[in-house]
């Protein structure tokens, strides 16, 4: 096949369309093609005056010598995976996010019928907890955003973008995709999902999973590794009140960056573990449509998508960064609460990402060095202060405290909306953010907003929202392994975000992958 790259286009346009335009462009016969595909499909909005689209291509051509003229492609091929190993003593997931998904799938194509213990419920019970808590501000603690099938991600953005580079993430695309997921996902430069589809997509993940003779254990709580001369041997989990135990010579550790129990419990049984830097901050909303006019202004005539922005500044008085993160284009503030008492906020978009509103986290980095011990844990405490303050702000019923921008760099309290409304259940209550979080937070954000605004023409207006508070941006702890991806104790892979691996649903089920694949070279029981 031959590439095309760097292809503008200032049109809307279907493949039929595309195709022929590329044709006349490009001085080539449309009856040569055999085939052809998008390989990657971009906006290019630099000069608000000439705002296009970027299309990689790749055709395959009747004679190619005719078209020498342009570069080879290869198609990318998936790395050879196939193992086939029967042998390997039934292995046990722990946690149904993405890390444990993927590394479920993987065992599954190589022969392999993993066990699933996952301490919340199926995806679609799952929604009807979530859904319950927003209308009522009843919280299940053990069904809700962050805990259950599917993991955090399910109730995001459903991102697939990321900073690795890795041949695995084809696999988590092409996988995605076969389980439902848009076809544009796999040449999209920014592609997304949505939690629309996602609730869909695990349940068909899961599906596929029993079909092919992998067994899922929800509602089911694993409170203990049973180690002995320093290898695991068992694990033990509650369901229904009543304990099991559960023989198993491998376990991927694919908790969550918000399973604090399972912390402590895996500290306590001499999981080698260290604190790591995190960032903590706020949810900021504004309207969508602004946020569009600073992106793409008013002269385009393309039918682009709600605009996205990803921001970063640090501040030399404080010497911390202050960045942008899960972007959520035309989304909701999400109450993700995982322990009573306390709140916790995230973002959330449906596919079409349709909302009012644009919301983001925008965070400050702390370090092991800001925490009140040197203890591994000490940064779930960090967390969970900050949480607590929050709830109490709120009102003690999961409202969370909120603050207009403007009002927040003044130091002075809220007392009503301007043009951008809260999309945040079960509700918010005025409070000034600047008494929740810490000193050094606030003066790196503050700053931050007045740099944003540089970049992006009314970032800073005093009527954009601010929600409090974003904590659980990523895991507080990384949970060591070596180079084979074990942790100290043999059998036991840390694995994903929990595990201090990862950041998002892509590079979580690219280390789901990677952990089940190291799993496999471990020695193995008769």
């Amino acid at each position: 096949m031959k590439r095309i790259n760097n292809i503008k286009i200032y049109e809307d346009l279907d493949n039929n369309s595309l195709i022929e335009l590329i044709c006349k462009k490009y001085h080539i016969v449309y009856e040569d093609i055999l085939d052809w595909h998008i390989i990657k499909k971009s906006i290019d909005a630099r000069n608000k005056d000439n705002i296009h689209y970027l299309y990689n291509i790749a055709i395959s051509f009747k004679s190619e010598k005719k078209y020498s003229k342009f570069d080879d492609y290869k198609k990318f091929e998936l790395p050879n995976i196939n193992i086939k190993n029967n042998n390997l003593e039934r292995p046990v997931i722990v946690g149904a996010g993405p890390a444990g998904l993927f590394a479920a799938l993987t065992f599954i194509k190589n022969g392999i019928n993993p066990i699933i213990i996952e301490q919340g419920k199926k995806v679609e019970d799952r929604k009807k907890d979530v859904d319950t808590f927003l209308k009522t501000g009843n919280l299940d603690t053990n069904s809700n955003i962050q805990f259950g099938e599917g993991g955090a991600g399910t109730f995001s953005d459903g991102k697939l973008t990321s900073g690795i580079n890795n041949p695995l993430c084809s696999i988590v695309l092409q996988d995605f995709y076969k389980f439902g997921a848009p076809e544009q996902i796999l040449y999209l430069a920014k592609p997304h999902i949505g939690t629309d589809n996602l609730v869909k997509i695990i349940s068909n993940m899961r599906n596929y999973i029993i079909s092919k003779g992998g067994e899922f254990l929800f509602n089911s709580k694993v409170v203990d590794f049973n180690i002995k001369d320093n290898k695991i041997e068992s694990v033990t989990y509650v369901t229904e009140g009543k304990e099991y135990t559960l023989a198993t010579s491998t376990v991927i550790l694919a908790i969550g960056h918000s399973s604090r129990d399972t912390f402590y419990k895996i500290y306590d049984k001499g999981l080698n573990m260290e604190s790591k830097n995190f960032s903590v901050g706020v949810r900021v909303e504004h309207l969508q449509q602004d946020i569009n006019f600073a992106q793409y202004g008013d002269k385009t005539k393309l039918k682009l998508p709600p605009a996205e922005y990803k921001l970063v500044y640090h501040d030399k008085d404080t010497g911390r960064s202050c960045y942008s993160f899960c972007m959520c284009p035309g989304g909701t503030v999400m109450a993700s609460s995982s322990e009573e008492n306390t709140i916790v906020t995230n973002g959330m978009s449906v596919f079409k990402r349709d909302g009012k509103n644009a919301n983001s986290a925008i965070l400050v980095n702390v370090t092991p060095a800001d925490f009140s011990s040197n203890s591994p844990l000490a940064g779930i405490d960090f967390q969970k202060d900050l949480e607590e303050k929050a709830f109490i702000a709120g009102g003690k019923n999961y409202y969370a405290p909120i603050q207009k921008l403007g009002d927040y760099l003044n130091n002075t309290l809220s007392c009503e909306f301007g043009k951008v409304k809260p999309t945040y259940l079960p509700g918010t209550t005025f409070y000034n953010l600047n008494n929740i979080l810490p000193y050094f937070v606030n003066m790196t954000m503050k700053n931050a907003f007045l740099h944003f605004d540089n970049q992006i023409h009314g970032f800073a207006n005093p009527d954009t929202l601010l929600t409090g508070v974003e904590t659980r941006s990523s895991s507080p702890v990384r949970i060591i392994r070596n180079e084979n991806l074990m942790s100290n104790v043999e059998g036991i892979y840390p694995c994903g975000e929990g595990a201090g691996y990862a950041g998002g649903i892509m590079s979580a089920a690219v280390d789901g992958i990677k952990c089940a694949l190291a799993s496999f070279k471990q020695p193995l029981k008769s």
